[in-house]
């Protein structure tokens, strides 16, 4: 045990000794239901939490994927074109593209193990946010449910299982913006049918007009419910777009290029995602057992030029290609154990990659191959869980997953890279414990403690030779170990007043990541965060609710790396203020605020980021009962400020090729936000 989790103990034991005779005032205490994102008297910790399809429907969207942002302290942006995967950061982490972040839909994962452009990719462009009924999250490593990928945490994003009307939806907006959407359903005797159909196209405000164009298609047949029913649901989507990359900000400021100029034409990619699913559930007054099963058929081909000339005057272009078909299987069964509630579970996912490459292109077309691989990975884990009501006011959840992985890669091109051929296995079990303490009606403390991981790059884990040049390089494990701390509490100061406060703690045994740019494994040391988080939902009146977040962080590395200790793109400041009103049956609006404090760009800390603060709108009139229309308005006061923005080493054209002796300047590299944009929509319901 840690030193700090023996004086959290120490601290819950002095609770403890005053709570006895809090708690003899009332022999029961009924479960009190927070009209927020989290239920006093049922939760396990104080950062998790369900957002509802109601609240969802008043955000307004530039991407699919900022409906994660209904999660406190998440942080969705961009560094390229809008087909590819988001840049995540919560808690302290630089999630990349969602490698210490687990997502699922519908039992589907998302992230996307030793993925050709990073681990634990995590593309959400595919979603229809008008299908989500519900966003389910939990921060830390304390659920045993919760495998790779969970350092932070975890959502779970589901859909709609019926529509009780069919719906055309058209919309238009700035920089080309179009958006056609169908959704219908239809019952027949005992089954229910939904579908949807999305088409959209966006330019954006970049000098190459990005050209996204996506694809999108859902179809779902199912009977009965959640608790007791069963389904399939068939999905498939594809896009293919034009990117502008993160450039050198130097090259803006002195002119060579615009501030929505690129130095690269012809970056971007395309992708596909076809899915087949099936879910099972029966329920009883004592158990209740649930099952799913997916297939997934994944690719992606994706052209970058993130260091602009620095190779020479052909540029530094490369395609990042990736192939899977992904099986998996997840059975869980929960049942009344005397006056506690048991749980088990099962869970296998088998990884099939035929295409895992790098290589150079020109304009797209390929020049020559770093490294392309072959590759199977398995995944097996088993966990149980046991929820117990020791008193009244006293309630514990201990959980125990063991988690094994394995992989075998086969080296098929490069020519440094034929002799990394291996396989690699590990595992691990991972300990949960969280205690629960009801002080009172309106009030809950929470304490948890929990072990969790992150897989490594199965190339990065089996090979022994660096692809881009032949020099040997140290393998790394497969698993990287974590372990989450937390202390929290949960209260309803007034009746309209949900307030969650949470000071957590989490330590990553190394930061170790497969960098697709260059195809090799950059080595990290161990860190350490600390964090408070402060979430708060409000409802004055009936017709306003309000959602107040904060998030501090600290992201520190063990021993100094690069000459400092600080990690890197970690975010130390977050806060984000959302409202969503509804006057009367006619208008609905919704305003988002989100504020990012400036952030370290090198391990020293000496280059930092700019603070940013920025808005958006969504109003929404029913016109009648069959006619709805929206308006979005992004950045609503036409921020000028950066969606990102890295510390690196680039060529710019006036740098020359090769700048530097061929090692690139370093400096700011920059991908800027959008200016304000309009984007409006007319529903027409039957």
């Amino acid at each position: 045990m840690t030193k700090n989790t023996s004086i959290a103990f120490a601290l819950l034991s002095g609770v403890f000794a005053y709570l006895p005779n809090a708690a003899t005032a009332q022999e029961k205490l009924d479960s009190v239901l927070v009209q927020g994102r989290a239920t006093l008297g049922e939760a396990d910790s104080s950062a998790e939490g369900i957002v509802k399809a109601d609240r969802l429907a008043q955000r307004p969207l530039l991407r699919p994927a900022e409906l994660l942002e209904a999660m406190p302290g998440m942080v969705v942006t961009q560094h390229s074109g809008d087909g590819k995967a988001n840049q995540y950061f919560l808690r302290g982490f630089n999630l990349d593209h969602g490698s210490d972040f687990g997502t699922q839909l519908e039992g589907m994962p998302i992230n996307m193990p030793s993925h050709a452009h990073g681990q634990g990719y995590m593309d959400l462009n595919f979603l229809i946010p008008e299908l989500v009924t519900s966003l389910s999250y939990r921060k830390g490593a304390y659920a045993a449910q919760d495998g790779d990928f969970g350092t932070t945490g975890s959502a779970s994003i589901n859909y709609a299982h019926e529509l009780n009307q069919t719906s055309a939806q058209l919309a238009t907006g700035s920089f080309s913006y179009t958006r056609m959407l169908a959704l219908g359903g239809q019952q027949f005797e005992q089954w229910q049918t939904l579908g949807a159909v999305e088409l959209s196209r966006y330019d954006g405000p970049w000098e190459q007009a990005e050209q996204v164009r996506r694809r999108n298609a859902v179809l779902r047949l199912s009977t009965g419910d959640s608790s007791n029913g069963y389904g399939i649901m068939l999905m498939a989507y594809d896009a293919q777009w034009l990117a502008t990359e993160h450039v050198p900000e130097r090259a803006i400021v002195n002119g060579e290029i615009g501030r929505f100029g690129n130095l690269i034409a012809n970056d971007g990619g395309r992708t596909h995602r076809y899915s087949l699913s099936a879910q099972w559930a029966r329920s009883t007054s004592s158990s209740e057992i649930k099952a799913n099963a997916y297939f997934i058929d994944y690719g992606l081909n994706y052209f970058a030029s993130p260091s602009g000339y620095i190779s020479g005057p052909q540029g530094d272009q490369h395609e990042q290609a990736d192939e899977r078909q992904i099986w998996g299987a997840h059975l869980q069964q929960s049942m009344a154990l005397g006056a506690s509630e048991a749980t088990w579970g099962a869970q296998w996912r088998h990884d099939r990659i035929t295409e895992l490459g790098l290589h150079n292109t020109v304009d797209r077309q390929r020049t020559h191959t770093v490294s392309n691989d072959l590759a199977n990975l398995n995944s097996w884990a088993l966990y149980a869980q046991l929820r117990t009501p020791w008193q009244p006011w006293l309630r514990s959840v201990m959980g125990l997953r063991w988690e094994q992985q394995s992989a075998n890669v086969q080296a098929i091109g490069g020519q440094f890279n034929l002799g990394n051929t291996g396989s690699a296995k590990a595992q691990q079990f991972s300990p949960k414990l969280g205690l629960a303490i009801r002080a009172t009606p309106k009030l809950e403390l929470y304490f948890n403690w929990g072990r969790g991981l992150r897989s490594n790059d199965a190339r990065a884990a089996t090979g022994t030779i660096n692809p881009q040049d032949g020099s040997s390089r140290e393998g790394v494990p497969m698993l990287v170990s974590s372990a989450s701390t937390e202390l929290g509490l949960r209260a309803m100061p007034t009746p309209n007043w949900s307030s969650s406060l949470t000071l957590w703690q989490s330590k990553l045994a190394s930061e170790l990541v497969f960098v697709g740019d260059s195809g090799v494994t950059e080595p990290r040391g161990a860190s350490k965060r600390l964090g408070l988080e402060w979430s708060n939902d409000f409802a004055p009146a009936t017709w306003l609710h309000i959602d107040a977040d904060l998030a501090l962080s600290r992201a520190q590395f063990d021993a100094a790396e690069n000459g400092g200790t600080e990690v890197p793109n970690a975010i130390p400041f977050s806060a984000s203020l959302a409202a969503n009103v509804t006057p009367n049956d006619a208008w609905t609006a919704g305003l988002r605020l989100r504020y990012l404090g400036s952030y370290a760009l090198e391990e020293t800390g000496t280059h930092r980021s700019s603070s940013l603060l920025t808005a958006n709108l969504k109003l929404g009139y029913n016109i009648s009962q069959h006619w709805q229309a929206s308006l979005d308005v992004l950045n609503l006061f036409n921020k000028v400020g950066n969606d990102i923005e890295y510390w690196g080493a680039a060529c710019s054209r006036n740098d020359g090729p090769a700048c530097n002796d061929g090692a690139g300047i370093e400096g700011r590299l920059i991908h800027p936000i959008e200016p304000r944009s309009l984007r409006l929509s007319l529903r027409a319901t039957f």
